[in-house]
């Protein structure tokens, strides 16, 4: 594997750590910063939101995730665009990218795509004035859809869900990550990106250690217990890595994980992700007790997620399967 990176057949892999039954099983680094440089892995940000509203329903500061999102905005402006729709979108719409608002990141023409809302301040304004998105005939609206959610890719939204966090706890999300999540579990320096008005980017942009990374792959894999201390809920673990959306035909979304099978020379393995752009990866793998992170800088390369899960399959898969 490492010669094969190293050769270039991944393009830019800066570094590749796995866990296995809890334990650090093989590090490398391709980059100049070792196991001590934080790297941004983008968009796997957002799966650590997912954490951290966990973590804020446990500590009831936020009901459940059926709770309207709406109301942790109050004393702002009222949304544009007007809609009484607006007041049922819940958390969990928005930790299952299926909220109603008009927002694919995928698509360049939506009003809610990623790009516009850097143009602007106010980052939760920008999505909650978001109109309602309307259903063309080819396209499968919720009712029709599985888990009776429509899917549809937006950091927009989990931008907002990062706001809506903060002020249900009180504090700025770097402080109740740090205080709920990063210290019982030994995670170091976390470098968070923000918005213009300073709030906290749940969305996307937060840099953390590979080891680190892995820290957090591993207390998915054990159910939320880290070291014998349960620091997030056993339920909400399980309700995390459980299809609550369906993306294509393939994979699956829970809160903020994507869920699907890698392939592997036995067939294919059950895989929970935390994705980002470049081919960023955190994968726990559940039948298997194992955690792999890749971290990469293939940020313009179109075939940067299946470059990465390949080196998976080929070699990490490849040698546990053996």
């Amino acid at each position: 594997m490492e010669a094969a990176v190293r050769k270039g057949d991944f393009k830019q892999i800066t570094s590749i750590v796995i866990v296995r039954d809890g334990k650090l099983a093989y590090e490398a680094y391709f980059d100049d910063g070792g196991p001590g440089a934080t790297r941004n892995t983008r968009s796997a940000t957002k799966t650590v939101t997912g954490m951290l509203a966990g973590a804020a329903i446990a500590r009831g500061r936020i009901p459940s995730a059926q709770s309207p999102i709406l109301p942790y905005f109050a004393g702002r402006p009222a949304p544009q665009n007007p809609d009484p729709r607006k007041a049922k979108i819940t958390v969990e719409d928005l930790l299952t990218m299926s909220s109603l608002l008009e927002c694919d990141d995928q698509n360049p023409f939506s009003r809610g795509n990623e790009e516009r809302m850097y143009l602007i301040e106010d980052w939760p304004g920008f999505f909650l004035d978001l109109p309602i998105k309307g259903f063309a005939a080819w396209t499968a609206k919720p009712a029709d859809s599985p888990y009776g959610r429509a899917f549809s890719y937006c950091t927009a939204g989990v931008t907002t869900l990062g706001a809506a966090i903060q002020a249900a706890v009180g504090k700025p999300l770097p402080d109740f990550a740090r205080e709920a999540l990063f210290d019982p579990i030994g995670v170091g320096k976390a470098e968070w990106q923000a918005s213009p008005t300073g709030l906290a980017q749940g969305g996307g942009g937060l840099a953390l250690t590979s080891r680190d990374l892995a820290r957090l792959g591993w207390l998915y894999a054990d159910g939320g217990v880290w070291q014998g201390q349960q620091v997030l809920p056993k339920a909400w673990v399980k309700a995390s890595v459980t299809p609550k959306a369906q993306i294509d035909q393939t994979r699956a979304y829970g809160y903020l994980w994507w869920l699907y099978d890698l392939p592997s020379a036995k067939g294919s393995q059950p895989a929970w992700f935390m994705n980002g752009s470049g081919g960023n990866k955190v994968v726990v793998f559940p039948n298997l007790r194992m955690v792999a992170v890749v971290t990469t800088t293939n940020f313009s390369s179109r075939d940067a997620h299946q470059l990465s899960e390949k080196l998976i399959s080929d070699y990490v898969l490849g040698a546990v399967e053996r």
